[in-house]
């Protein structure tokens, strides 16, 4: 069972997280949802670059902040859009 508090606080964390995801990406778009493996909130950006290791790499300083030292289990895992990856398979 989740406690309040720390529930908000971690949507306070996704939502901080989101925001400068779509500061710097603005046609990104954010899931967020439960996961297992590991157990957290996950935040899922969708952007459109070449390169998803650029969006983790814009949050990972706070990142790593919000889960060692606010100990908040919370991941972002950014993808490509699904349109890009097929148009990139046919070209090569």
């Amino acid at each position: 069972m989740r406690v309040v508090a720390d529930e908000q606080r971690l949507l306070a964390a996704a939502h901080e997280l989101r925001d400068m995801i779509v500061t710097r990406y603005p046609d990104a778009e954010i899931r967020l949802a439960y996961g297992t493996d590991p157990p957290g909130l996950y935040v899922l950006p969708t952007v459109d670059v070449e390169d998803t290791d650029e969006v983790f790499e814009l949050v990972l300083e706070r990142l790593l902040t919000l889960q060692v030292d606010e100990e908040l289990p919370v991941y972002v895992f950014p993808e490509r859009p699904l349109a890009r990856i097929l148009a990139e398979s046919a070209e090569g």
